[in-house]
């Protein structure tokens, strides 16, 4: 799917289309992933399109009627990784396209180590620390993920390692988490995952919130002195 410039047609206040990645946003070297577009049921032509030179260029069209359209990355890897966006066509005009959708490659250097001063177990309403470090890649960017949450990033602290602090915890964050590490110069690349760590949220708390999808990740650049609060799926940087 090489990139190529947008021809587009003028643009209708037609329902904004949603764009979304399964089964993640964040993929190994190599590995598949499908972009959906949907959009109405009146839409005959969906357009995917990629951010190069803060411009997007077509990547690939799908044309038939359909209210979502797929597109198929097969091999994941720095060229296809950055930020998407998609359109659909219908009575011979153009949506407003959706919001970004950000696809990261992740292995392309060795993995970072994550720990916790906190012990694997805590209780509802507790904060709990994690610390993402790489004792041979001077990364300056960590990102801390668990399957089916959230992604929160940070900037390198002065002993050369992310810092994260969640909470106060409820039951819903209990759950795997790994980290990795990148560079501000290439977001959409990252190492290989980090050891996986086990958060066990025990105790009365507030009910668990249901599963949220793997399909967005949200990347938020905060400075690691900044403890910051948790930030579910689904919400867009702006």
């Amino acid at each position: 799917m090489a990139p190529r410039d947008i021809t587009l047609f003028c643009l209708e206040n037609f329902p904004i289309p949603i764009i979304s990645a399964t089964p993640s946003s964040v993929i190994p070297w190599n590995g598949s992933v499908k972009i959906l577009c949907q959009g109405t049921l009146e839409s005959y032509l969906y357009q995917l399109e990629i951010l190069e030179n803060l411009t997007y260029k077509q990547v690939e069209k799908k044309l038939g009627f359909q209210e979502v359209a797929e597109f198929i990355i097969n091999h994941m890897d720095t060229n296809t990784a950055g930020r998407y966006q998609c359109r659909y066509g219908r009575e011979h005009r153009w949506s407003a396209p959706s919001e970004a959708l950000e696809l990261v490659v992740t292995g392309l250097y060795d993995k970072p180590f994550l720990s916790t001063d906190g012990g694997h177990v805590a209780t509802p309403g507790e904060n709990i620390s994690f610390q993402c470090s790489s004792a041979y890649i001077s990364f300056d960017r960590f990102s801390l993920s668990r399957p089916g949450g959230a992604t929160l990033s940070r900037h390198r602290d002065a002993r050369l390692q992310g810092d994260f602090t969640l909470g106060p915890v409820n039951l819903s964050f209990s759950g795997v988490y790994r980290c990795y590490g990148w560079h501000s110069g290439h977001p959409y690349v990252w190492s290989a995952p980090s050891n996986a760590l086990e958060l066990v949220v025990t105790g009365k708390g507030n009910p668990p919130h249901p599963p949220l999808p793997e399909t967005s990740v949200l990347l938020l650049e905060a400075l690691a002195s900044c403890p910051g609060p948790w930030h579910q799926v689904g919400e867009q940087r702006h």
